[in-house]
């Protein structure tokens, strides 16, 4: 992006500024190891006891581990570069007047809260005074600019064809995402129901509604959500991405879904003509959704649409909707305090943008020397796991073959992108209310998705902003990503050992390589296609890996009478097996290159050898305290396994492991050989 000179000089304001706070974050601390637990009882916590002691809970967290340390750093880093954009008093129209702007609006409670529900009163009187014959176009309306009532609907890259878009038709409606919560009357399950009907009723009481018409809209929208949750795919089944491609014709789409102008519905809503085929995802809850838009009352429809419409504004608006928000937060993850409002109005300045943002952050915190490392590291883990497929003792040469293809194929992307972000398009004046800039943000990335249709693919493309603290496989781009955010230690840390390294960022681009092979993404081939390129017989075997490592996370017990989810998490468990496996092959061939003898005595650190290093700081990256809300919040779900079934329960699979720490039969951490699960 080329920006105009007065964010060029706000840049190297913001560079200069930054100096003094720059810190260096460390990866493994020695001091934290547990003298008291054997590594052979409780990996995670003999790694992890002392660094839990020393970072407990604070009221605003539901859970605090390193990924928040990261964020925490990120988050500081990124607030001065906002406060020093606001202080070059940049001209208005220039990204940094937008940025400043969405950050003050974001911090001014004073105006939210003098405003209360004032900015959404118009659109909500439209709703409420729409006559029967109007709700046809009330959901076009609603479609376009606030949510997804009944059913969702979009462009996004053909899984069959990565390089064309396709449109999609999926489920929508569940403002409490799990069917669980719906459907199963467990007194957990029952607490999370009651707090949302709490939420519903606060949150129409503060959009001006009386109590009894609060009542009622909660009565409505929880009677229409639990019968879309009655057809809604379990967590397991949604992981079936081939299940979920089920192209149809418009002729077809008009006779199994009637109630909507489908040729109307896609130019109204979408700027587009109606496409030749529709993929409709989940086709059992999304004929459900029609089948109530189309038996409901006018007045259960409108409050639905009431409930959609606030809930998607109640964040932007005064503090009763956001305190409001908070206490169904309380329940849901056990978290005692809000974030501060700083943090808040910086995760709506980046989530507004981002990219802008993340500019200023790689010029002063992403050295080119650490771009050009991570490159060395990815490609050293790519010979890694080729060495593996090779290996396979259960893979054909032809399916081998084809693994090999896909890995060679990888694009990688490191650090940020290599074009910027345009935002001179978007529209942001102070004049205008916080909600209303914000929705007006809103509708400037959807008409960018919508405006893609009929174009190539643009795979340059970024899902993450650079200073996100996380990494991602693309499988329909056949790509693995990593933000600068992450590459800081106890991930990466160009003054670390190697050992560390290799165990931290190391694992890491192999957990993201090896997602091209887990369950997931076993599904597409080397050009990012949805397409089967295992002979059956490789595939079964494939299946039955897969079900020792199910079994294996299903019989961990989280809390008392709630397990873990094997078939839920088995993509990250696969990617997290993998990752250490081919890390570490990756590290041995980087020594020996170097010609480093890691079985001699000066080659240890802080007086461990290399490979165990290697596995603490592993262990390491899942240090975290954790409320038992939010872990049964996690397990009900979130793919990811919790930190320290990551560490201990995958790492019995891991036989180098075991002889770097003398694990052996009867010792808690040993699991005999017939029982590992090793599949890349």
């Amino acid at each position: 992006m080329r920006y105009p000179k007065t964010l060029a000089a706000a840049i190297m304001l913001a560079a200069a500024g930054l100096g003094a706070n720059a810190e260096h974050l460390k990866s493994l601390n020695p001091a934290y190891i547990d003298p008291a637990t054997a590594p052979s009882e409780d990996f995670y916590h003999y790694v992890n006891r002392g660094w839990i002691e020393a970072n407990p809970l604070t009221p605003e967290h539901a859970r605090y581990g390193q990924f928040n340390i990261l964020n925490d750093s990120s988050e500081a880093r990124v607030r001065d570069i906002v406060l020093n954009l606001g202080a070059t008093n940049p001209e208005p129209g220039t990204v940094a007047f937008m940025v400043s702007t969405i950050y003050n609006q974001a911090m001014d409670s004073v105006r939210r809260n003098r405003e209360g529900a004032q900015p959404i009163q118009a659109d909500l009187k439209k709703i409420e005074n729409a006559t029967h014959a109007e709700l046809p176009e009330l959901l076009l309306w609603m479609h376009k600019e606030y949510g997804n009532p009944f059913f969702g609907a979009g462009p996004m890259g053909d899984l069959a064809d990565s390089d064309v878009y396709a449109m999609y038709l999926g489920a929508a409606g569940l403002g409490m995402g799990d069917r669980d919560y719906y459907l199963l009357n467990d007194a957990e399950n029952k607490k999370v129901r009651e707090a949302y009907k709490k939420l519903i009723a606060a949150q129409m009481r503060n959009a001006g509604y009386s109590k009894k018409d609060a009542d009622r809209i909660t009565r409505n929208v929880m009677k229409i959500e639990t019968a879309i949750a009655d057809s809604t795919w379990t967590r397991e089944e949604s992981r079936n991405i081939p299940a979920m491609y089920n192209p149809y014709t418009v002729d077809q789409l008009k006779a199994e879904f009637p109630g909507v102008d489908w040729d109307n519905y896609f130019m109204a809503t979408m700027g587009i003509p109606t496409p030749e085929t529709v993929i409709v995802m989940t086709p059992n809850t999304i004929k459900q959704g029609f089948n109530l838009m189309n038996s409901l009352t006018d007045r259960e429809i409108k409050d639905y649409f009431l409930w959609n419409y606030v809930a998607q504004a109640a964040g932007r608006l005064s503090d009763d909707f956001t305190n409001a928000a908070f206490d169904y937060s309380k329940v849901v993850s056990g978290v005692q305090q809000q974030r501060p409002r700083w943090k808040r109005a910086l995760s709506a300045t980046e989530g507004a943008l981002g990219e802008a943002i993340g500019q200023l952050y790689v010029e002063k915190y992403f050295p080119e020397s650490s771009k050009q490392y991570m490159l060395g590291l990815v490609e050293n883990l790519r010979t890694a796991l080729g060495k593996h497929i090779i290996n396979l003792d259960w893979m054909s040469d032809d399916t081998k073959l084809n693994a090999i293809k896909k890995l060679n194929a990888f694009t990688v992307k490191i650090g940020y992108p290599d074009k910027w972000e345009d935002y001179s398009t978007m529209v942001i004046d102070p004049a205008l209310s916080y909600y209303e800039n914000m929705h007006n943000v809103s509708m400037w990335y959807q008409n960018k998705e919508y405006a893609k249709w009929g174009k190539p693919v643009d795979k340059t493309e970024w899902g993450m902003t650079p200073q996100t603290i996380n990494a991602y496989y693309n499988p329909m781009s056949n790509e693995i990503v990593f933000p600068a955010g992450i590459l800081q230690a106890p991930f990466f840390d160009p003054e670390a050992s190697d050992a560390e390294n290799y165990g931290g960022i190391g694992v890491v681009i192999g957990h993201e390589m090896t997602h091209g092979f887990d369950d997931q993404g076993c599904n597409f081939d080397a050009d990012g296609n949805m397409a089967n390129w295992w002979t059956a017989e490789d595939a079964a075997a494939f299946a039955e890996k897969t079900q020792g490592l199910v079994a294996q996370f299903d019989a961990v017990e989280v809390l008392p009478g709630l397990n873990a989810n094997g078939q839920y998490t088995l993509g990250e468990n696969i990617a997290d097996q993998g990752g250490l496996r081919i890390a570490m092959t990756a590290f041995l061939d980087a020594q020996k290159k170097k010609g480093v003898d890691i079985t001699a005595e000066e080659a240890k650190i802080d007086g461990f050898d290399p490979i165990q290093v290697f596995y603490m700081n592993y262990a390491n990256l899942w240090a975290n305290n954790i409320r038992p809300e939010e872990m049964r919040s996690l397990t009900t779900g979130d793919v990811h396994s919790l930190g320290v079934n990551r560490v201990n329960v995958t790492l019995r699979n891991i036989d180098p492991f075991f002889k770097a720490f003398g694990i052996k039969d009867g010792d808690k951490m040993w699991r005999p050989e017939a029982e590992r699960v090793v599949i890349w």
